[in-house]
């Protein structure tokens, strides 16, 4: 490959992905999801301190985690839930959530039909595997930033697989929960889940894509 690359590949890879909110069961090999990992590990992080640590849950330990979930009334984050969303922001949230909601058939004032979809995020939306991404105390919120880029990659290392992912803020929700249930050190913070597996195309969840704004509102050129 030459010094210009390949950009043609890295835009359809995140052309291609999205938050896949309806599994088919059949579980990754494996040897797939070692190499997700391996290649999400080249991402850079600050003084490559590499603050990201991985718990994979497949199989009979994610159906148990499943039911413990479920049968779990706690509910706190490691690090703070926005206190709200304003604006442009708020819009954007807005959308999403409208466009889950139709695809899906939940009515709007539908609270029951809403708060079903949203406790499917701790049934891993039927994925056959979930990771569970956690990050050191000690190294604040620059960790988490770090840990950011490293679920970027993991996405697109798996969309490059034909795997199918969902990064998961609500699974921080259940923050001392997890780090319990995975016999975690108390000063690993959890900071988000990411489910995944192959894509059910015939999951009505799976049938619209969220909009991006155009490039005049994320940024300004300076000259």
């Amino acid at each position: 490959m030459d010094d210009q690359g390949d950009p043609e590949v890295l835009d359809r890879l995140l052309a291609a992905r999205f938050s896949c909110r309806g599994f088919s069961p059949d579980e990754v090999p494996e040897d797939d999801i070692r190499a997700i990992l391996t290649s999400a590990a080249r991402t850079p992080s600050w003084c490559n301190v590499q603050p990201w640590h991985v718990d994979i849950v497949s199989g009979d330990s994610l159906q148990r985690l499943r039911d413990d979930l479920r049968a779990d009334a706690s509910l706190g984050s490691d690090y703070p839930f926005p206190p709200g969303y304003e604006g442009v922001h708020a819009e954007r949230r807005r959308e999403v959530g409208w466009q889950l909601y139709q695809a899906v058939g939940v009515a709007k004032g539908d609270r029951e039909g809403s708060l079903r979809e949203m406790l499917r995020n701790f049934e891993f939306f039927d994925a056959p595997h979930v990771a569970v991404i956690s990050a050191p105390a000690p190294l604040g919120v620059y960790a988490a930033i770090d840990c950011g880029l490293f679920v970027q990659s993991f996405l697109l290392a798996a969309q490059a697989r034909g795997v199918a992912t969902v990064a998961q803020a609500a699974l921080a929700q259940k923050s001392e929960f997890l780090r319990g249930w995975l016999n975690l050190p108390d000063d690993r913070l959890i900071v988000c889940g990411i489910s995944f597996g192959y894509a059910d195309p015939e999951h009505p969840a799976n049938s619209f894509r969220a909009g991006r704004a155009p490039l005049h509102e994320l940024a300004r050129f300076h000259r």
